[in-house]
């Protein structure tokens, strides 16, 4: 994918208890994201956070059209039927994409689709705690390792940056 400005990718657990705090943290960063000449957002659409982040974003792109930001779907390849998963709800994205790679279930084809976002993304917008079992947090962990910036939106004390 061909980038206009810098990528963001949206993570959290699947089920987050959306509150008016999260929804003005979640405010901010997105704000700071695109002043900071972010323009291509990522969602895998599989968590409330992941759906705060969509509407988030599209409030700020028709609140100011003239910055062009570009919301991506992305998702797991259904190796069998070589389509979108049958979750999908179709939004206004202005791209789908499935950057995955190669996987042997269909757990690991989300796992292989986050890591792929990750690798593409110059922020990482998380609302994850640590839970071993959660791909989320999976997904915070390899963020972490290849040191990319990362906001943590799951504690109120904010924590931005690679965890060292």
């Amino acid at each position: 994918m061909a980038t206009i400005g810098k990528t963001c990718s949206c993570f959290g657990h699947f089920d987050v208890n959306i509150t008016d705090d999260l929804v003005a943290r979640t405010r901010i960063e997105i704000d700071k994201a695109v002043a900071d000449g972010v323009r291509i957002f990522l969602f895998g659409g599989r968590s409330d956070f992941d759906d705060l982040c969509y509407d988030i974003v599209t409030e700020k792109k028709k609140a100011e059209p003239q910055i062009d930001i570009k919301r991506v779907f992305c998702f797991p390849l259904d190796k069998q039927l070589r389509k979108p998963p049958r979750w999908f709800i179709r939004k206004e994205y202005e791209a789908l994409e499935c950057p995955t790679k190669d996987f042997d279930y269909w757990y690991t084809s989300i796992y292989y689709r986050n890591i792929a976002m990750i690798d593409q993304s110059d922020l990482i917008l998380f609302w994850v705690e640590s839970r071993e079992n959660s791909g989320a947090y999976k997904t915070y962990q390899y963020a972490v390792k290849k040191h990319k910036h990362i906001v943590n939106l799951f504690s109120k004390h904010w924590y931005q940056g690679a965890p060292q």
